[in-house]
């Protein structure tokens, strides 16, 4: 699972020298940020209560870990990494730009 145009980016620009901990950044770096990425938007479902949020965040990292894990043996593995990765940068943006507010008190929230 090579990422050859930010690879080559990264020769390009002076990176090269890490290659050597590829296997650290996509065996243990990617599933630990996804599961972090992941905990943070379900703990945010509680302190927001907005669930379509929380559902389209969790996609994302939820992709990343399936393509990672069950789904790794499968050639199409790869484009489902891809796709979850940019769900995750997409949905970062959204809270970037329109974060989420609070849609109720604690004494009036039902969910």
């Amino acid at each position: 699972m090579c990422f050859p145009a930010i690879a080559s980016l990264g020769a390009a620009i002076g990176m090269g020298f890490l290659s050597q901990w590829e296997g650290v950044f996509i065996n243990t770096l990617l599933p630990l940020f996804a599961v972090l990425a992941l905990a943070m938007n379900i703990l945010g479902w509680f302190s927001h209560r907005q669930w379509h949020r929380s559902f389209i965040g969790s996609i994302g990292p939820i992709l990343v870990l399936l393509s990672l894990y069950p789904w790794f043996q499968y050639g199409w593995s790869s484009y489902v990494t891809y796709t979850g990765l940019g769900l995750m940068v997409a949905v970062s943006i959204w809270d970037m730009v329109s974060p989420a507010n609070k849609c109720c008190d604690d004494e009036t929230c039902t969910a």
